[in-house]
């Protein structure tokens, strides 16, 4: 065997070797160490934050997810469930067209401008639709229609921003606690509740802003709902 071939095999026999060892640490040995490691100092973020009721996970407190009825007929879309707190619109999501077995949720905004729609800078009457005006004036009527109830009114200036917009994920868990609160009325006529304690309710499940200064003052509509859920069930 001359050099050449020997050269040959001896960086080839290197370059195998080096291939197994790197495999063995950054395939088996360092997800290992890092899987150890986060389930043993976060071991809740590291499995999705989840969310758990009645002994069962029922969701993440990162994800949010819809409160809906099964389509009527002649219908597509499902309806709100209103005896629920209801989040923000989920306008950005993708359809799954692929695993038809799952519903898998596609993370995604809608990509319309914020004058989408808009004439001089002001959403019109009848906007052209699939444009952002039509979507935020869509949803409003809809937020007035159903949480106006006998003895309380819901005006259009009542709406918040997160009530008729989705959020650049569109998989926002928590709406603010105007929105929720403007619910509240809604929410204790479907269930037969003192609006009182459906209004307490909010308010203690109202997380102020991350160390005081860091976005906004929120309320997590799955956590919520299963304080709520728990407070019909003792009722």
């Amino acid at each position: 065997m001359n050099n050449s071939s020997v050269n040959t095999a001896r960086l080839l026999g290197a370059g195998l070797r080096a291939l197994l060892v790197l495999t063995l640490v950054t395939g088996v040995l360092y997800p290992l160490a890092v899987t150890g490691i986060t389930q043993g100092l976060f071991h809740d973020r590291a499995n999705g934050s989840e969310v758990e009721a009645d002994g069962r996970v029922v969701g993440s407190s990162l994800i949010g997810q819809s409160y809906d009825l099964p389509p009527k007929n002649g219908r597509q879309t499902p309806g709100p469930d209103l005896k629920w707190f209801q989040g923000r619109p989920a306008d950005g999501l993708g359809a799954n067209s692929v695993n038809t077995q799952y519903r898998l949720i596609l993370s995604g905004a809608t990509n319309l401008a914020a004058d989408s729609g808009a004439v001089h800078g002001t959403c019109p009457a009848e906007p052209e639709d699939g444009t952002l005006c039509a979507r935020v004036l869509a949803a409003r009527a809809a937020v007035v229609r159903d949480n106006s109830v006998p003895g309380y009114a819901v005006r259009p200036s009542d709406v918040p921003a997160d009530a008729v917009t989705s959020s650049g994920s569109g998989l926002d868990p928590a709406i603010s606690p105007q929105y929720a609160g403007l619910q509240a009325h809604r929410v204790a006529t479907r269930n037969g509740l003192p609006v009182a304690r459906v209004e307490k309710l909010v308010e203690d499940h109202t997380e102020g802003r991350t160390l005081g200064f860091i976005g906004e003052p929120r309320v997590n509509v799955l956590e919520l709902n299963i304080a709520l859920r728990e407070l019909t069930a003792k009722r």
